[in-house]
């Protein structure tokens, strides 16, 4: 009888981590993607994404369009870019933001350019640090809809308060993506709350 009751909590228990974990934090990601509301903070950044010779792909134009909009509502006095290259590249991700924002019209003292990680962690420790080194404790964080779950935990682990401001449109919006993206960021979540914790880094770069 004894060793039944240990089974049956055993299976609970791996019942609960294969499936009710994995849901629950799907949920969380679906609604957030959902109900983001950037508010007012000390900075914005639109995190790295593929460019092509300078040019960035249709999904990092629209994070640098939903930035360029969150600055001109006043919600934030500046824009951080961020994002290293990959090998061969002329640009890094975070040049290429910052370029498109000076042909938006953005101020160059609005702008910071950090060309640095090569996905989304690498990439919060890089602005998160330029930020505490300015005195700066909020930011809004430009990216995908499905991705801001993610993004702003990260912030929040290293100690910045964050919002998110998801793109609205282009493939990777509700519209234009879909279950496949959420399996993705439910996966990357769990791997950041879990081995994460014990310093391990699995990389969500993608390839371009």
């Amino acid at each position: 009888m004894f060793l039944f009751k240990i089974i049956k909590r055993i299976i609970i228990a791996t019942f609960l981590v294969i499936i009710v974990v994995p849901l629950y934090c799907a949920g969380q990601i679906w609604w957030t993607a959902q109900h983001s509301v950037a508010r007012p903070s000390d900075a914005i950044v639109v995190l790295g994404a593929a460019q092509n010779n300078g040019i960035p792909t249709e999904i990092l134009h629209e994070r640098i369009r939903q930035a360029r909009l969150v600055y001109q509502s006043g919600l934030a006095p500046i824009i951080i870019t961020v994002g290293a290259g990959q090998k061969g590249d002329r640009f890094t991700e975070a040049q290429a933001s910052y370029n498109e924002l000076l042909r938006e019209n953005v101020s160059k003292g609005s702008l910071v350019t950090i060309g640095v990680g090569v996905d989304t962690l690498s990439s919060t420790i890089a602005y998160t640090t330029w930020m505490k080194l300015k005195g700066m404790t909020s930011v809004i964080i430009a990216t995908d809809p499905y991705h801001c779950y993610r993004a702003m935990a990260e912030a929040k682990g290293l100690g910045i308060s964050a919002s998110c401001a998801p793109s609205r449109n282009g493939p990777a919006s509700l519209s234009g993506s879909g279950i496949k993206y959420i399996f993705r960021e439910t996966g990357a979540y769990l791997a950041y709350e879990t081995v994460g914790r014990f310093g391990i880094h699995l990389s969500d770069q993608i390839k371009k």
